[in-house]
């Protein structure tokens, strides 16, 4: 699997100043999992060190100058943007790192100077290559590495770059109806976990009611699918999920497990307790009483167990912060 990551990300000397952003989290962890394809913009068209660049409002253009002879690079930047951005799909990338506040890998928040001396800046730019990747593949896996440090963005986008990853080479396989029920089959609680909407509209995509061709078909699931799992999970999503789950073993487990388990889940819903906690007593039941569905919910196995990431209660509990509800 490859990750496209912004160059200074990775230690390269390529920042105007001449000096590097290597990000521990991509470097000392992802590395272990992941290949990395190294992009920027910047150092194929200046030199290292130089002037820094930076975005600039006059009217209602958004320009890219340079700092010290205030010259307007914007084409140029552009031009190169979109030629890297054709790789992505070259490379097979199935996610990306971006540089935050970056004029050109910035994916959002990134400082507008205005044009004027007396004017106003505004953080509420997006970089220029950053914003090709966007046009070019709305629902691609991206992130900035400033936002990874909050657990539950990490967590979230490493669900979605895995998901992505399946998705692709489940296509690749030239699927049947019935692999494509299934394959729908084992992300059920995950999708739910994000959008009980999204779930619902992809089930009527592969009921099929319509009698379409399976191309037609396959081609509807891409676009919601891909659009369900950029979606971020929330609390009360996940807290309902796993409740769903429950209810395949509560007829078989005695009284004392029963409490057992839905105060577990409650305290998840509490934020006391990480999700991996009722993971853990999950999949012991699953494999206890054989539950083969279950066995097969992508949703219990996201990504590799080494990366922890359920492990933090924050993974699950600032989602509130953000103010997501459920769609």
């Amino acid at each position: 699997m490859k990750l496209g990551i912004s160059s200074c990300l990775l230690g390269a000397m390529c920042r105007y100043d001449g000096g590097h952003s290597r990000d521990k989290f991509i470097n000392d962890e992802l590395l272990h999992y992941f290949e990395f394809e190294a992009f920027c913009p910047e150092k194929l068209v200046f030199t290292t060190p130089r002037a820094a660049i930076r975005l600039v409002r006059s009217d209602d253009e958004i320009t890219v100058r340079t700092t010290n002879e205030n010259k307007d690079v914007t084409q140029i930047i552009t031009n190169i943007s979109k030629e890297l951005v054709s790789k992505i799909e070259d490379n097979q990338l199935c996610g990306f790192i971006l540089k935050s506040k970056s004029p050109t890998c910035g994916m959002q928040r990134v400082k507008i100077y205005p044009d004027k001396k007396n004017g106003q800046s505004e953080n509420t730019g997006v970089g220029v290559f950053a914003k090709q990747i966007k046009k070019r593949f709305p629902y691609l896996p991206i992130e900035e590495e400033g936002r990874l440090v909050d657990p539950w963005l990490r967590e979230n986008f490493l669900m979605q770059i895995f998901a992505y990853r399946s998705f692709y080479t489940f296509l690749d396989s030239n699927p049947s109806f019935k692999e494509l029920v299934d394959f729908h089959t084992s992300y059920k609680y995950m999708i739910y976990s994000k959008s009980h909407k999204y779930y619902k509209q992809l089930g009527n995509i592969v009921a099929n009611h319509d009698k379409k061709s399976k191309q037609i078909v396959l081609d509807e699931y891409k676009k919601l699918f891909l659009e369900a799992i950029s979606k971020k999970g929330t609390i009360k999503n996940t807290y309902n999920v796993l409740l769903h789950i429950y209810g395949y073993f509560k007829k078989v487990i005695s009284k004392d497990e029963k409490y057992e388990i839905l105060e577990t889940i409650e305290d998840f819903k509490k934020s006391i307790i990480p999700l991996i906690a009722v993971i853990k007593i999950i999949k012991l039941y699953t494999k206890k009483f054989n539950i083969k569905y279950l066995q097969t919910q992508i949703f219990l196995n996201p990504y590799p167990k080494d990366l922890a990431l359920r492990s933090k209660i924050e993974a699950y509990k600032w989602n509130k912060f953000y103010g997501l509800e459920e769609i």
